[in-house]
């Protein structure tokens, strides 16, 4: 560290200071600094040896801010890191806006509102362009704040509640139906569903609409309704309550990947005569090598598709805001065979 001839600890040196010395524009010496390949080797030269003359640290993140590139982020809020569904989808929004010469940045929520609103504010402090998010959130009015300072806000998976925004969603309504109708047409007339939290509206329009062809056919299978289970030790606790009854499903719904995997755990010791049928919603990897039939959309259009609302905005802010929705689809295997 630099000292006086006091011996007391002198001022940091400044990025002004280090431009001075080299006999280059402040522009420049964050260029140098920061890497940029178009800064000429003589002057790159002259600016690190006057950095090193200083002592000159560095601040990334004000170097970042000066020079823009914090502006070329765009940011992704999704609700648990440990689901591989928003890894394959943080994927697809990066593929999307690599391509405009953005980076994206991710960002979990933990499925808390206010870990949301908190992460979302901080996204904005830090120049993000965009937003796009899998919100936790029962009310967005939150992010017209965000809007107001020119950050477009996107939402993915889940709908904007009380904001004008632009949104992507599966038709997860549609998805509940071809569940069920798949089910009754197999013969079953116990069927179970074991949902997430259940005030999430991707639970809410699956279960809705499992409700459309259960309730019509006239099964009775509320009584069969487990909620709640988010994680896969919560989903075997639903599934070992299910199998324990007296009159136990002979199919169970899984609400989505982390449920499946513990229904698929629960049920793994039981004979082929035993196991119920079972169905998940969404595709992981393993349900293909294990004969699991899923109810799935396009994990990888649902990103892209976010990507481009958010560029879109960004490049026209009056546009009508769009509510894509994108299909699901049955895809059958041996576990309702």
């Amino acid at each position: 560290m630099n000292r006086s001839d006091s011996g007391v600890p002198a001022t940091r040196p400044t990025l002004a200071q280090v431009a001075a010395r080299a006999g280059v524009s402040l522009k420049t010496a964050s260029r140098a600094l920061g890497g940029e390949s178009y800064v000429s080797e003589k002057t790159l030269a002259s600016v690190l040896a006057a950095a090193a003359e200083l002592d000159y640290q560095r601040n990334a993140a004000a170097s970042l801010l000066a020079s823009g590139r914090l502006a070329d982020s765009i940011g992704l809020i999704t609700g648990d890191f440990t689901n591989p569904f928003y890894s394959a989808l943080a994927h697809a929004i990066e593929d999307e806006i690599r391509t405009r010469g953005m980076h994206l940045s991710v960002a979990n929520s933990r499925e808390s509102a206010e870990q949301e609103q908190l992460v979302a504010h901080d996204l904005a402090d830090r120049q993000t362009k965009a937003v796009i998010t899998v919100s936790a959130m029962t009310d967005h009015s939150d992010y017209a704040q965000l809007q107001a300072r020119g950050i477009p806000v996107v939402f993915v998976d889940r709908p904007a509640e009380n904001l004008a925004a632009d949104s992507v969603v599966f038709d997860n309504r549609e998805g509940g139906r071809s569940a069920a109708q798949h089910l009754i047409d197999a013969g079953h007339t116990r069927i179970a569903f074991i949902g997430d939290y259940a005030w999430l509206p991707t639970y809410r329009q699956r279960l809705a609409g499992m409700g459309d062809i259960l309730d019509a056919s006239g099964e009775r299978w509320r009584d069969l309704l487990r909620t709640d289970a988010h994680d896969v030790a919560s989903s075997r606790e639903c599934a070992r309550d299910l199998l324990a009854l007296d009159d136990p499903p002979t199919a169970i719904v899984a609400g989505n990947n982390r449920i499946l995997l513990g229904v698929m755990e629960e049920t793994a010791s039981m004979t082929p005569h035993e196991r119920p049928a079972v169905i998940g919603f969404d595709e992981p990897e393993w349900a293909r090598v294990l004969g699991v039939s899923v109810v799935t959309g396009d994990v990888e259009a649902l990103g892209r598709h976010a990507a481009r609302l958010a560029v879109a905005r960004l490049s026209d802010r009056t546009r009508a805001f769009e509510s894509v929705v994108l299909p699901m689809r049955l895809i059958e295997r041996r576990s309702t065979v």
